[in-house]
């Protein structure tokens, strides 16, 4: 072989080491780490989602903390839209817990945030965002008007003075011999009793 074949050979190893790999070849081998084969993936965080909630609850409301002094304590994070507390339907007494509704929900969501747990008056607060599928939609039946209890006094004497018919005399009637009677049986067996202890002191 003359120095042009050999010079000749050279070139086709050359050739066949720089050549780029055929298809099907170097499948078992994998890309370094780093290397082009290599794709970078973006992991996309999840997004938060956004936050519509404009009605706070608020628990553990103290006593003496009701309307006008919530009204003025709360509306130093934003205004209030609505207000109201619940309230017993027959004495109108607080029952300690009660709702906001703030124009801004970012302002709803601090109010949560900062008041959640807040110690006012030795109660602590219990504050919570209320989602706007989990709104009761007669919560704020009547809020415009004020909280109105029901006059039980009123209703009762209504009902007691009102005409009777025949049948309902005869049954008051009736209830009236029968407490009577009780009454008067009650008081024969105290005397019986009374003269029964007084005879015995006398024999002694």
């Amino acid at each position: 072989m003359g120095m042009r074949d050999k010079k000749r050979n050279q070139k086709r190893v050359l050739a066949r080491r720089t050549a780029a790999p055929r298809p099907g070849e170097g499948k078992d081998f994998l890309p370094l780490e780093g290397g082009p084969g290599k794709k970078h993936l973006k992991v996309q965080q999840p997004e938060e989602p956004e936050n519509t909630a404009t009605i706070v609850y608020i628990g553990h409301i103290p006593h003496g903390f009701y309307e006008d002094e919530m009204k003025g304590f709360f509306k130093q994070f934003g205004d209030i839209k609505r207000l109201r507390i619940a309230r017993n339907r027959k004495t109108g007494k607080s029952k300690h817990y009660g709702f906001i509704e703030f124009e801004n929900p970012a302002v709803a969501k601090v109010v949560a945030d900062e008041m959640n747990n807040y110690l006012l008056f030795e109660r602590t607060l219990q504050v919570a965002l209320v989602e706007p599928e989990k709104v009761h939609p007669k919560l704020w039946k009547g809020v415009r008007r004020g909280f109105i209890p029901v006059d039980r006094v009123a209703i009762e004497r209504k009902r007691h003075n009102k005409d009777k018919t025949v049948a309902e005399h005869k049954k008051m009637v009736e209830g009236i011999v029968k407490r009577d009677g009780k009454r008067r049986k009650r008081i024969k067996a105290a005397d019986r009793e009374h003269s029964t202890i007084s005879e015995k002191d006398q024999v002694r």
